[in-house]
């Protein structure tokens, strides 16, 4: 049995080199699974290796050194709480022993007792954002943690270059501004500013969802959150379109009724319409009734 003050200093010496520990079966049951121990573990299951394609777990990765970078590196730093990751390929025996079969997973290992429900981390409500992952953390272990990025200039570039596109295309029609006065214009952008924000792009934002989730075992990746109080980034993109096509083709609707084409274009125009707003409005009472168990009503298809 390993002593508990050689674990503390193993782990400090792991934790030293790197802020997130990397376990394998053997080193999880030895310093994680097996007393006596006075320290917590944040673990990160997770399948970095190529062949596992799970961009997924790239991101939450990501986002995990991020939170575990900002607890060494701060001056509240202590041997208290320790950050590392099982990789499946590496420790798929750990899985196996947790019964788990999804990735990433998060979980804490308190440093008496055994896990309960609030030590496994809700991914898939919460997203894997580092301020978030922070939050969880203080719950479970009384730490609070400063969450540090590295500068990211990406965002204010592409603002500035809107603004300069922007500012360009109007020296350059700066004689003829009618088109600042275009309903259309207004009416498109207004459109495409509520189609964004319906479809959920407010939320990834603040809870960072991951864009999809990929099964480890299975290879099966799921676009569509199961539970109506999560959702995943492929999801909103898959909705704002739905969402987009239907308004689309109530559009070609009120055009067939009262443009001045001739009698066969409008025609077209309104099949297309019906078509259009027939096939995605159905659809989207599919992904509604998934998401909503026992949802009564559909539209087409189930």
């Amino acid at each position: 049995m390993t002593l508990m003050s050689e674990k503390v200093t193993q782990m400090m010496e792991w934790a030293s080199k790197r802020s997130v520990i990397r376990l394998n079966g053997d080193k999880f049951r030895r310093f994680v699974k097996a007393p006596p121990r006075n320290f917590s573990v944040i673990i990160m299951f997770t399948a970095l290796q190529p062949q596992r394609q799970c961009a997924v777990c790239r991101q939450a990765d990501e986002e995990f050194m991020v939170l575990a970078n900002s607890w060494r590196y701060s001056s509240a730093f202590t041997n208290k709480v320790f950050f590392a990751s099982v990789d499946f390929d590496e420790g798929s025996d750990v899985f196996q022993m947790l019964g788990m079969n999804s990735a990433p997973t998060f979980l804490h290992f308190p440093p008496k007792g055994k896990l309960r429900k609030s030590d496994t981390y809700e991914l898939q409500v919460r997203g894997f954002a580092a301020e978030q992952l922070a939050r969880w953390v203080a719950d479970r272990t009384d730490v609070q943690i400063r969450v540090i990025r590295p500068p990211n200039y990406a965002g204010p570039l592409l603002l500035g270059f809107l603004l300069a596109v922007i500012g360009g295309l109007a020296y350059l029609r700066r004689h003829n501004l009618e088109f600042l006065f275009n309903r259309n214009v207004w009416a498109f952008s207004a459109l495409c500013f509520v189609l964004i924000m319906i479809s959920g792009q407010m939320w990834n934002h603040i809870r960072g969802p991951p864009y999809a989730h990929k099964n480890p075992n299975t290879g099966e990746i799921s676009y569509i959150h199961g539970s109506s109080q999560a959702q995943f980034v492929a999801e909103t993109h898959i909705i704002l379109f739905f969402n987009a096509a239907v308004t689309m083709g109530m559009v070609l609707l009120c055009e067939a009724a009262t443009s001045n084409l001739d009698t066969g274009k409008r025609k077209m125009m309104c099949v297309t319409g019906i078509g259009l707003l027939m096939l995605f409005f159905s659809w989207l009472l599919s992904i509604f009734r998934k998401k909503y168990q026992g949802y009564p009503y559909s539209f087409l298809m189930r």
